[in-house]
């Protein structure tokens, strides 16, 4: 797998400025940070409105952070006192919440005027707070019609015709294929979904293939024997949301920075957007191998009662989704915040009772490889491919952030 150090040095100049920013030992201007954080303040406002009310799918919710923090970032950009920033991000944060989730209006008015209730009036709060809207207003009409929207993306696939090594619906739902409408979305930094297009999975019945199937078989099946409990913590804990299971490393990220606000919004901006185009590229990777799930593969192959330890999601194998959106969110963390930080503690829906602590972004890739075998659900090659593409995207996304804010 590729080392951080090799994703910072392909991630351009804009990753190396950050991180360097973002681990200084110092805060420039050491009044920015003395008032309320605004930063953080509209990053759990935007949790918890999607959260509440969101959108069903998770590269739809993804949308919604990117296009809220992109347009706060470039309105950041228009201006630079302290009253001016914090309207600006509560300005831009707050429209596209209120024009995306119009079901918590009541709620985020309420914390878009305590927000300004503590900037000064005047005219730096009036031109921040206008700026803020008329980005979120100018972006959001830039993304209409981008098919991220539920509908578009979950456009049903039919199954193709049975064949070794093709994907087959999956009990015991046996449903039409999901998020294939990802692959015909608008990113909004890749030239196309098909630009990271990953070369194709291990051939059938070779010695990687076999050796990766037979893993699939040992560890991760409902009954397995010898998969440890530790293993099987692991798969239940990583089995949820990435969306979800992220949100907590973000925002450690976030608190833990000690960079300015516009690069701090930055951040947040250049996360989503990874995430979404990664989601894009990885449907892209997904239907254009139709790589048979494991449970198909050891069914067909004579072992007719085999069932894996969880429910496998409804889509082809190759590559993990779990696994690109991991590498995604690594590759931003490690060259905008840098590899390791204090170690913090993650909890997970689907594991109640489970606390896990972290000190590098990398360890949460590492478990969501062998989460996904151990689930009995995904291929190890897979898994590592997943984590790969998430990675080129994110390096991809910081080359290309010029370009985003404009």
């Amino acid at each position: 797998m590729r080392t951080p150090a090799r994703l910072l040095s392909r991630a351009g100049a804009l990753g190396a400025a950050l991180v360097l920013a973002a681990t200084a030992t110092a805060v420039a201007d050491p009044g920015a940070r003395a008032r309320e954080d605004v930063a953080v303040e509209w990053f759990d406002v935007t949790a918890e409105t999607l959260s509440a009310a969101g959108a069903p799918t998770q590269i739809t919710n993804s949308r919604t952070w990117a296009i809220g923090w992109t347009a706060a970032t470039r309105a950041l950009g228009r201006g630079d006192s302290a009253a001016y920033q914090d309207a600006a991000v509560a300005g831009a944060v707050h429209h596209t919440l209120v024009t995306l989730v119009p079901a918590r209006e009541a709620e985020l008015d309420a914390e878009l005027a305590a927000t300004l209730e503590r900037v000064p009036d005047g005219s730096a709060e009036d031109r921040g707070l206008a700026a803020g809207r008329e980005e979120a207003a100018a972006l959001l009409a830039e993304r209409e019609g981008d098919g991220l929207d539920p509908t578009s993306v979950g456009v049903p696939f039919a199954a193709p015709q049975s064949a070794p090594g093709v994907w087959q619906p999956t009990p015991p739902a046996f449903g039409p294929g999901l998020q294939a409408g990802n692959r015909d979305a608008r990113p909004f930094l890749l030239e196309s979904p098909d630009q990271y297009r990953l070369a194709p999975p291990p051939a059938l019945g070779s010695e990687r293939y076999e050796r990766d199937l037979a893993e699939v078989r040992d560890y991760g099946a409902a009954d397995s024997a010898v998969r440890s409990p530790r293993q099987t913590e692991t798969a239940t804990f990583w089995y949820g949301s990435s969306y979800t299971l992220y949100t907590t490393p973000l925002r450690v990220a976030l608190t833990r920075s000690r960079a300015s606000l516009p690069e701090r919004a930055a951040l947040l901006a250049l996360f989503h957007v990874a995430s979404v185009d990664t989601q894009i590229a990885t449907s892209d990777s997904k239907y254009a191998y139709l790589r048979w799930r494991p449970v198909t593969a050891l069914r067909a192959g004579g072992d007719a009662g085999w069932t894996p330890l969880h429910v496998t999601p409804s889509h082809p194998d190759y590559p993990s989704g779990h696994g690109t959106y991991s590498g995604a969110a690594e590759g931003v963390l490690t060259a905008l915040v840098g590899p390791r930080t204090a170690p913090f503690e993650l909890t997970s829906p689907t594991a109640p009772g489970v606390t896990r602590a972290y000190t590098t972004w990398r360890q949460m890739s590492q478990e969501n490889i062998d989460a996904r075998v151990w689930s009995g659900i995904h291929t190890r090659a897979a898994d590592e491919a997943g984590v790969e593409l998430g990675l080129d995207v994110a390096a991809h996304t910081l080359r290309h952030a010029h370009e985003l804010f404009r």
